[in-house]
């Protein structure tokens, strides 16, 4: 039988606000344990919580960013379940009206020129208070309590079971992880726990609409454990299935060790949390106003970006987001498209850059990276939009993958990368010689100036074409050997000759003339 694998996930995005989210108390990492827990934190008798307005403001952010609805009001609940990290006895949650529902996010998959859009329904955005950690290392047998975690602000997207295997639920959850670090709302630095997700898996025969039974496996912290738990619990179901087997409802944690997954708990359901509304904490209202004001502080999405920087012109770019976003312009052109997308108002003011979908996608995989390539081509010009891309996707990129270096950490400023662009746009210097003057700039040479670093090191092209049709007369001269293989059809001794005439100037010789120059030498002979 042929199985097909259905995949929803739970994503909890600690968010950035720098106190808790019903208490005063502080929420930097790597603090000495309890040393961050207030009274109300550990919820000491006669304590109540107060709701923080940044924790909503950025769910709020995020809800406009996807397109949800932004419920008012809003209802806060306590989630009622006994663990000992967990001081109240209940944890402060959403659940039939929170802040943000519905919405959705669309992933890129596939590859190799094969790349197509999916789009991933989210059900709901509620915001929900963090429970604390247990510590079972380095305490001869027992289990230490740190409750530092307590009343962090966590905003848990959930999605649609849309996803039918592990590599969309990556793509998806990255999308998330770029979108949420995009617009501001959390560092999304998954070892520190700040984004982990919770998989919800299960399998049915191919064709059937009938979910199967899930098996929710818990806080997974990196992209590349989401992957592989949810395929070695895929294969575990089937397993079961074709042995003629059943699936329990239950809970699992993926040990990376090993390589598997295992029984954690019974996996509860709604009504075993007994959800009631919290009486400690009013209905939120969320106003028209205060919307509105979060939405004119959104910045251009990444979804709209990557759009923007593949569109020739503004027409094109219209035309994109209208096919994108399944928009009719004229008749029904959403009041949060409007203004979310604020580009789509004003198109002519946007520059667009014509680049491949993989370019694209490369560039806007943060902000910053996408700001850092707009910077650069505001100094160096459209014309040179292309090589600056490739700079960009290839010897910047490479360089901070092997350095282990964020883009905001790049020792090269967007003005010295545009320098040594626009020297090899005017021919100073080769795109090989360019690599050896991007070294020194990344190691702060010369202050990072590409202009002194080919003056001091001597690296200047040559492009005098007197210069280079003497040079290219003696190596004709000295090899007629291969002059005569090339006469006789063997393109290879072209090659050897070009080859010869770069090593002769240790490759600061115009590649482009001397191969010009060499060719109509050749026709003449």
């Amino acid at each position: 039988m042929q199985w097909e694998i259905v995949i929803g996930l739970e994503v909890h995005t600690q968010l950035s606000t720098r106190s808790k989210i019903f208490s005063g108390a502080p929420t930097a990492f790597g603090a000495a344990p309890n040393s961050q827990a207030c009274a109300v934190d550990i919820a000491l008798p006669g304590v109540l919580p107060v709701l923080n307005r940044g924790a909503v403001e950025r769910a709020i952010k995020f809800g406009l960013a996807v397109g949800a609805k932004i419920n008012s009001p809003s209802i806060f609940a306590r989630k009622n379940y006994f663990y000992p990290d967990l001081p109240k006895g209940y944890q402060i949650s959403q659940y039939e009206l929170p802040v943000v529902a519905g919405g959705s996010v669309k992933i890129q998959i596939g590859g190799d020129g094969n790349e197509c859009e999916k789009t991933i329904r989210l059900t709901r955005a509620h915001l929900e208070e963090d429970a604390g950690k247990s510590l079972h290392e380095d305490f001869q047998g027992m289990t230490g309590i740190d409750l530092n975690r307590a009343g962090t602000p966590l905003l848990e997207i959930v999605s649609e079971p849309d996803m039918r295997s592990s590599a969309e639920a990556v793509a998806f959850a990255k999308t998330l992880h770029s979108l949420v670090r995009w617009i501001d709302i959390c560092d999304g630095n998954m070892q520190e726990g700040s984004f982990r997700c919770d998989a919800n898996v299960s399998v049915r025969p191919l064709g059937s609409d009938k979910l199967g039974t899930r098996c929710e496996i818990k806080n997974l912290n990196s992209f590349r454990f989401l992957e592989k738990a949810i395929d070695y619990e895929a294969k575990r179901q089937i397993e079961i299935l074709e042995d003629g087997g059943t699936i329990r409802q239950e809970t699992r944690l993926y040990d990376s060790d090993k390589d598997e997954t295992r029984t954690m708990r019974s996996k509860e359901d709604a009504q075993d949390y007994r959800y009631f509304p919290d009486p400690d904490l009013l209905p939120l209202e969320i106003s028209a106003d205060w919307i509105e004001e979060i939405r004119a502080s959104t910045p251009e999405l990444p979804m709209s970006r990557r759009y923007r920087f593949m569109a020739r012109d503004a027409a094109s770019y219209v035309a994109m987001l209208q096919e994108h976003l399944d928009i009719d312009f004229e008749a029904d052109l959403h009041d949060w498209v409007q203004q979310t997308h604020r580009e789509i108002i004003a198109p002519d003011t946007q520059k667009t850059y014509a680049l491949s979908a993989y370019d694209a996608a490369m560039l806007t995989a943060d902000k910053n990276t996408a700001d850092y390539f707009e910077k650069v081509i505001n100094d160096v010009g459209s014309a040179n939009t292309k090589l600056c891309a490739n700079w960009m996707t290839g010897e910047v990129s490479g360089r901070l993958h092997k350095e282990a270096l964020d883009i905001a950490q790049c020792p090269v400023s967007p003005a010295q990368l545009a320098g040594l662009l626009l020297c090899i746009s005017d021919g100073t210097v080769s795109g090989k010689t360019a690599k050896d003057v991007f070294d020194a700039m990344w190691r702060g040479e010369c202050d990072g100036n590409a202009d002194i670093i080919i003056e001091t090191k001597g690296l200047k092209q040559i492009s005098d074409a007197g210069e280079i049709e003497q040079l290219i007369d003696g190596i004709l001269a000295a090899n007629p050997q291969q002059v005569a293989d090339y006469r006789n059809g063997k393109e290879k001794a072209f090659n050897s000759l070009v080859g010869q005439a770069m090593k002769a100037t240790k490759g600061k010789a115009n590649p482009a003339q001397v191969n010009e120059l060499l060719k109509k030498k050749l026709g003449n002979l």
